[in-house]
């Protein structure tokens, strides 16, 4: 056991590093807590779900757009200089949409409270900026550091719609929003004041700056996130129908908890393991293996073997991720690393609300039974992205 986390020991021994990753936490459980937060929330008080949909797919349509500019301004000004106003700014959007529930604010308003407090840069590509300037000599460890923000990412993803969920449902149904805001706002902030494991701005040269999107090899990448994000969208929902129509009810959570932590398994494994082969081909194998794995799940029936079946489907989800970042800080300019990171991870985000919709449209008109099918389509669509791109990959990241 030593042996497996000696790679992790060396990763956080660097002076900082420790306390970076953990404020880093404290900014990313949040995140994942918002949109439950907010369509609870508003279906509770406006009795709407409608209402709640589309105030939700406003912040999400706002953060596409937003997260990207923010972290080209990150790497411009450096991160302490955006983040700090960046979070002010969401900390008052959130209160002014706790004031619009608690006053009955017209809808409209909720709308342009949501929008204001959807601009945060992304504290998980932050922090993969920290590790890729902190072990910048060493492939091994910039590997071993990605497998463990992926880690930190399912376990943020894991926990954070459950305890929004609580809170909405056993405090108040505006306790969820109140509290992602005080834990985003306050882990923001202490991760800011980690100064000495900032990453030092780069000077540009001069010229205009082209988009993040015409940066070789970046797109491939884009366009495989954001399929791979409506696989991970729609397996979601069509999880709590089947789980559902299994008579499972309330263990709809545990069991996608399952997949979580299949991830959470294979990410520390393969954050441990020796590199071997071409990134571009490690991609495009791990997308494989994603699509591959989705497709027993549309033949579970019971809730044993869809838990079982979601485990090891979970299981092919971090090694792919991981890659999947470490090509795009191969592939992006060191000065532009938080604009590439972002760029991409808000692709997967876009990909799993669109990956949601369509899985819901499917239940409702085609029932349970074809439930996974979207998923299954999804998969499909990452591996020929990823392999068709594959060459694109391989020179950039040589």
């Amino acid at each position: 056991m030593i042996r497996f986390l000696a790679p992790y020991t060396r990763v956080l021994a660097p002076p900082g590093a420790l306390a970076f990753t953990l404020a880093g936490f404290l900014a990313r459980l949040p995140v994942s807590m918002l949109g439950v937060s907010n369509v609870v929330m508003i279906a509770e008080v406006r009795d709407s779900y409608t209402l709640a949909g589309a105030v939700s797919a406003t912040g999400i349509a706002v953060t596409a757009v937003t997260a990207p500019l923010l972290g080209r301004l990150v790497d411009r000004h450096g991160q302490a200089r955006v983040a700090v106003p960046a979070v002010a700014l969401f900390a008052a959007g959130a209160a002014a949409m706790l004031l619009c529930i608690r006053l009955g604010a017209p809808d409209w308003a909720l709308f342009l409270a949501c929008a204001g407090s959807s601009g945060v840069p992304s504290a998980g590509a932050m922090t993969r900026a920290r590790w890729a300037e902190l072990h910048r000599d060493s492939e091994e460890l910039r590997h071993s550091a990605n497998s463990l923000e992926q880690v930190v990412d399912e376990i943020c993803f894991m926990l954070g719609p459950v305890l929004a969920l609580l809170l909405c449902t056993l405090v108040s149904p505006a306790t969820g929003l109140l509290t992602a805001a005080v834990l985003l706002t306050t882990g923001t902030l202490l991760f800011a004041a980690q100064r000495s494991t900032e990453p030092g701005v780069r000077p540009r040269s001069g010229g205009r700056t082209t988009a993040a999107l015409r940066i070789p090899g970046l797109p491939v990448v884009l366009t495989t996130f954001l399929a791979t994000g409506a696989l991970f969208g729609s397996m979601e929902v069509a999880t709590v129908a089947t789980v559902d129509a299994l008579g499972g009810g309330p263990a709809s959570s545990v069991v996608l908890a399952l997949q979580a932590a299949g991830s959470c398994v294979a990410g520390l494994v393969f954050g441990a393991l020796p590199l071997r082969g071409a990134p571009a081909s490690r991609f495009t194998v791990g997308v494989a293996a994603m699509a591959l794995a989705v497709v027993p799940l549309t033949a579970a029936d019971s809730l044993t073997a869809l838990s079982v079946l979601l485990f090891l489907a979970g299981m092919a989800t971090a090694p792919t991720m991981v890659t999947g970042m470490s090509l795009v800080q191969a592939l992006v300019p060191a000065g532009r690393l938080n604009e590439g990171m972002t760029t991409v991870y808000t692709g997967l985000l876009v990909g799993i609300s669109a990956g949601a919709a369509a899985a819901g449209r499917t239940v409702e008109h085609a029932g349970v039974g074809a439930a996974y099918w979207p998923a299954v389509a999804a998969g499909a669509l990452a591996f020929l992205l990823a392999l068709a791109g594959s060459p694109r990959l391989r020179p950039a990241a040589a």
